[in-house]
Order: C-alpha cells, then sequence, then structure tokens
C-alpha cells in the first residue's frame, strides 16, 4: 500500500514541530514539513520545504501530489500583542489561509486539517458545545480582530468542504502547552508567560495578569497531537468541526502556585 503523503504547515513553530516529529516516527507515512523565517531543526532525519505561504504561486506548487495537509501555519502571539496590536493576527492569517484552502482543492488533496481556536467563546465556568458560539454576542471586544478572523476562516473551510473534493476538519482547541511553546513575555500565553516569571523572579514578587481568578483549559500538546491522529483515522464526513480540550479548567491563582511548588521557588 502506498504512503499517505501529508504536508504539515508550520513545522517549525509550537503545535506544527509537535505534530511534525510525532507522525514523522510513522513508517506508513511520508511527511513534509514547510518552514518560513525558522530554519529547521533537523535537516538529517526529516523532508523540509521552505516557503512564504501568503504567496500564491508557492503556495500552488507546494500542495501537488499530497494526501493530507496540516495547517499548523499562522501569524501568532500572546493576549498583549492580541490586544495592544490586533492588526497581526488578522490580515496575513487570512491571506494564508484562503490561499492553501483554494489550492487544496485544485489539487485534489483528501484531507484538510485547519487550527481555529477557542477565543469565539464566552468565559464559562462549564465545558461548552461547539453549537453555543453566539455571534451577536460571543467575542469579547479585545479580541475582536482575531476572533472574527478565526471565525470567518472555519466558514471558508466549510464552504469548500461543500463543493469538494477535499474534507476538512476544524478543531477549536483550549490553551495549550507543551514542548516548543513560546516563554518570551512579548509572544507567549498564559502557561509560558507563568513560567517565565517564576523562574526568572529575583525580588519574590510576580505580576499576575488580570486578579488571578480568571480560569483556563490547559491541554498538554501531545494530547492534540493524539487527536489529529485520530481524526485522519476516523473522519468520514466532508466537515467536522469539535472542540477539543482537558474538560475543566484552573484559575491564574492555582495555575501559578503548582509552577511555584514544581520549580521550588520562594515566591
Amino acid at each position: 500500500m502506498a504512503k499517505k503523503k501529508i504536508l504539515v504547515c508550520g513545522a517549525t513553530g509550537f503545535i506544527g514541530r509537535n505534530i511534525f516529529e510525532n507522525i514523522s516516527n510513522n513508517s506508513q507515512l511520508e511527511v513534509t514539513g514547510i518552514y518560513h523565517k525558522r530554519k529547521p531543526f533537523d535537516k538529517n532525519n526529516f523532508k523540509w520545504v521552505q516557503a512564504d505561504l501568503t504567496q500564491s504561486k508557492e503556495v500552488q506548487k507546494l500542495l501537488r501530489g499530497f494526501d493530507i495537509i496540516i495547517q499548523a501555519a499562522a501569524t501568532t502571539s500572546g493576549v498583549k500583542d492580541i490586544v495592544s496590536k490586533p492588526h497581526i493576527h488578522v490580515t496575513e492569517n487570512v491571506i494564508m489561509n484562503s490561499l492553501l484552502f483554494q489550492a487544496a482543492q485544485e489539487a485534489n488533496v483528501s484531507h484538510f486539517i485547519f487550527f481555529s481556536c477557542s477565543i469565539m467563546y464566552p468565559s464559562s465556568s462549564i465545558p461548552l458545545k461547539e453549537t453555543v458560539f453566539n455571534s451577536d454576542t460571543d467575542i469579547d471586544l479585545n479580541y475582536f480582530g482575531a476572533g472574527w478572523t478565526k471565525v470567518y476562516l472555519e466558514k471558508m473551510a466549510e464552504f469548500f468542504a461543500s463543493v469538494g473534493p477535499t474534507k476538512y476538519t476544524v478543531i477549536r482547541h483550549s490553551n495549550i502547552y507543551g514542548p516548543y511553546d513560546k516563554f518570551d513575555l512579548e509572544h507567549s500565553h498564559v502557561f509560558g508567560a507563568t513560567v517565565n516569571k517564576i523562574l526568572h523572579c529575583k525580588n519574590g514578587e510576580i505580576i499576575l495578569w488580570g486578579d488571578g481568578s480568571e480560569e483556563r483549559d490547559l491541554l498538554y500538546v501531545s494530547d492534540l497531537v493524539d487527536f489529529v491522529k485520530l481524526v485522519i483515522k476516523k473522519q468520514n464526513d466532508p466537515f467536522c468541526l469539535v472542540n477539543i480540550g482537558y474538560g475543566s479548567s484552573i484559575s491564574i491563582t492555582n495555575l501559578t502556585n503548582t509552577m511555584i511548588k514544581t520549580a521550588n521557588k520562594d515566591i
């Protein structure tokens, strides 16, 4: 049986690298990783292609011959940038994914996996179903640009799934953490930023985001990778939108205290 050919976009990024390293170990798959500005981490044991996914001609050439596209490439950062520079999450991501969706259809790609996020949901103390999203009320104004960009791209994926031949998986994941995450304060999410603050604390005090009562659903990245592999094996429908998370949340205060204890720091 011929090997399935998989293209991982954003293979040097946080989620993309974890997926790329994991599935490349499967002898039944032929896996290629795309990188742009960040250099590949291992040229000897992995197959790489350099590309700018905002350029139409490059994207059209790239997708030919692949069975599955895992789209983990994005212009991303943390809450600080979402609030202070919201435009950086909009333009390039729309261009990039629009080109990829169209090229996947033209290249007769079998399956396209797209990472959305849970930014469009309101705060909740209970797990949320995919159907609870209300476009009139739910998106926080601080996340207006990033949130609506994700919703737009989800609908674009649904459209392309409806005309075929490519089936689409849209994954609304919660807060992911694990190896290769961003830990600098300018671009990290709450987990990475808190790790940074604790490890570099010198005066016995750290400043938390908010008042510490805010809660986050945190999912380890290997669980997300396992879910992607499950989707590849099991999805039959032309379009599937799914939430994935740990299933319960932790307050920023409790998260911070757990990290402090684990790091054996006096804070």
